[in-house]
């Protein structure tokens, strides 16, 4: 099969993957629904405890699950390009850190959600916005330069949220440390993150071509025509804003903007245009069916999905490293 029908037909496969995931998880759970059950409550037809779990439930957190682990796939791969670092990936820099400190601060003042997620956000923009006024600096911008301040700004996050751990009663650890590991449980509203994703990759496609040149390095690019210098400051908002909406709606959620475009470039090779896409569906159908194995496995109690994605994501990625070695 030539190469290009090849892509294309993996390409199908994880739409169609990604469709059985949100379908499996709108099924699945402490109460299980049989697959035409699913359907009716899912068209509307189904006013009974099918249609309100699903419905107001099930849905939006499989949505919400989806759109969080595309964004983290979409915003590794483009951090991996950027830095030209194959272990680079959405919390390198210190998004997460920068999030993870404004919500443990909103859940220690007693905030409601919608304010956890607005100081989550905050936080991680502020972080955003550290590190690259540091990096660039009088001007200087290198991935060593970007990559080593992002380590040192996550580090101070690290050593915050520590702090705010400490001081904080002992009846609000449990959330504290659950939102830490990653938790889809009160994401109610899916649709912003979605439409981010969509925004973020339709930004991203056009400048597919001056990805794979710049991932061939700066000299390459630059020598080739590429404006280095915008195409950088543009990935690293892009791979940001991503990191700091999905951080927001879903907490700390790892590996999977490290694995997940590693295992789409052995399927499809590094061209971006298809690696991009491909990211976005496989990252976002292994975080639903992270989520529902969470819901799942010890029902009705519920695991935090960043244990679920790490018990994953680090077989993998050992498999990874040693089938390259």
């Amino acid at each position: 099969m030539p190469t290009r029908r090849r892509a294309y037909a993996v390409l199908v496969l994880l739409a169609l993957a990604a469709m059985a995931s949100i379908a499996l998880a709108l099924a699945a759970g402490s109460l299980a629904f049989t697959p035409l059950e699913t359907l009716n409550a899912l068209l509307g037809f189904d006013s009974g405890i099918a249609g309100e779990v699903i419905q107001k439930l099930r849905l939006p957190r499989a949505l919400s699950g989806f759109a969080c682990g595309g964004l983290l796939a979409l915003a590794g791969a483009l951090m991996q390009v950027l830095l030209r670092n194959p272990l680079a990936d959405p919390y390198v820099l210190g998004i997460s850190g920068g999030a993870g400190v404004g919500a443990l601060l909103a859940m220690l003042l007693g905030l409601p959600a919608f304010g956890i997620n607005g100081l989550a956000l905050v936080g991680a923009f502020a972080a955003m916005l550290l590190v690259f006024g540091l990096a660039h600096g009088d001007g200087s911008w290198t991935q060593t330069r970007l990559l080593l301040t992002g380590v040192i700004v996550a580090a101070g996050c690290g050593a915050a949220v520590s702090l705010v751990l400490s001081i904080a009663p002992e009846s609000k650890l449990h959330g504290m440390l659950f939102w830490l590991m990653g938790d889809l449980s009160q994401s109610v509203d899916p649709l912003p993150a979605l439409v981010l994703l969509v925004v973020a990759l339709a930004l991203a496609l056009p400048f597919a071509r001056e990805l794979n040149l710049l991932a061939r390095g700066f000299d390459t690019a630059q020598s080739l025509g590429v404006p280095v210098k915008r195409l950088r400051l543009i990935t690293y908002f892009l791979a940001s804003l991503a990191t700091a909406v999905a951080v927001t709606n879903a907490g700390s959620i790892g590996f999977v903007g490290l694995v997940v475009p590693h295992l789409m470039r052995l399927a499809l090779g590094n061209d971006q245009r298809l690696l991009l896409p491909a990211a976005v569906l496989a990252g976002g159908s292994l975080l639903v069916c992270a989520d529902t194995l969470a819901r799942t496995v010890i029902a009705p109690q519920q695991l935090p999905v960043g244990v679920l994605t790490a018990l994953i994501g680090v077989p993998v990625f050992l498999f990874l490293l040693n089938r390259r070695a």
